[in-house]
């Protein structure tokens, strides 16, 4: 099998340079309390919650959506998604012009199927009974693709979508640099891995010294488990999170090639400590997080970066996970 392809220095900033004018430049911020708490000197937090279809996804997928030839898109796109790459997707297919077609778990939050409808795309919900949804969903989508003749994506696993998810990291280095500052630690939620596989590179280039680290919840540690192991390891089977965004069933070969190359270190992170990170976003930041967006703020150090990735949360559930940390 060949290797997956690793996107160079120039390959990030292309996709940067064309993607920055189509999302918007999400802050970042210091917290004092953050800092205290942790012991840190400096901690900056960039909440890409705040981006466009309230996530970084839509970084990758509209790099990803302007690598069509003219004939695939007209015929429109097909991919899988439990919520948010379904939602940065859909919006940038609006924004393009492009259909997008995505099949989600029937069991994915009712708010993201709302939301990844609102942006007009057509949703297909998959019953996946005991088997991995992300497995059954996929099935769907290729299934789909097939009788369609739509584009197959994928949400992670794609060189494309790892260059696109860099534009998180490389405006991050941009708004360190302004605040004269350097991150000694940089701590990234991961599920597929495509955000920390842009995000480490960007970093491995920029800021060699920085240190990397891909967070995720206990028992869906798949790329911490595949790093020490030198390969890609699914996680075991039966585990429980509240982070639904990070449930993916292993790294993707494409992610796992980018943050092994640069060097990441894997950290997993107890569902209490994501529902307590959960509230400190809200009640000092002021940030309404979902719990996959919020698992990094779980992890201390030094002179710390932490990407909060995702903000779409329905009420109820929001208030139910903050109400018990």
């Amino acid at each position: 099998m060949t290797a997956p392809q690793i996107p160079d220095l120039d390959h990030l900033r292309r996709a940067y340079a064309l993607t920055r004018q189509a999302t918007q430049v999400t802050p970042l911020l210091e917290s004092a309390f953050l800092a205290k708490e942790s012991g840190a000197a400096r901690v900056f937090v960039k909440p890409e919650s705040l981006q466009w279809a309230g996530s970084f996804k839509v970084r990758g997928a509209y790099w990803r959506l302007t690598r069509l030839a003219p004939d695939e898109a007209r015929r429109g796109v097909v991919a899988y998604s439990s919520g948010n790459f379904a939602q940065g997707l859909s919006a940038a297919g609006q924004a393009l012009g492009i259909p997008v077609t995505i099949v989600m778990p029937v069991d994915a939050p009712a708010a993201k199927r709302d939301a990844t409808a609102g942006y007009g795309a057509r949703v297909i919900l998959s019953e996946h009974g005991a088997r991995p949804r992300e497995e059954v969903a996929a099935e769907r989508a290729a299934a789909i693709a097939a009788e369609e003749n739509l584009v197959l994506l994928h949400p992670f696993d794609d060189p494309e979508i790892v260059a696109g998810q860099a534009g998180a990291g490389l405006e991050a280095l941009e708004q360190l640099a302004d605040r004269n500052a350097r991150a000694d630690m940089v701590l990234c939620p991961v599920g597929g891995g495509g955000l920390i596989g842009g995000v480490a590179l960007a970093f491995r280039h920029l800021s060699p010294d920085t240190k990397l680290f891909a967070v995720e919840p206990q028992g869906f540690d798949g790329m911490g488990r595949s790093l020490a192991e030198g390969a890609i390891e699914p996680r075991p089977a039966g585990a429980a999170t509240i982070c639904d965004g990070l449930m993916a069933r292993a790294p993707g070969a494409a992610p796992f090639a980018a943050v092994a190359a640069a060097g990441v270190t894997g950290v997993a992170v107890a569902d209490a400590s994501v529902r307590r990170a959960m509230r400190i976003a809200f009640e000092r930041l002021k940030l309404v997080l979902e719990p996959s967006g919020a698992a990094a703020i779980a992890v201390s150090g030094k002179t710390v970066l932490v990407i909060a990735t995702g903000g779409n949360v329905a009420l109820a559930d929001f208030t139910r996970h903050v109400g018990d940390a």
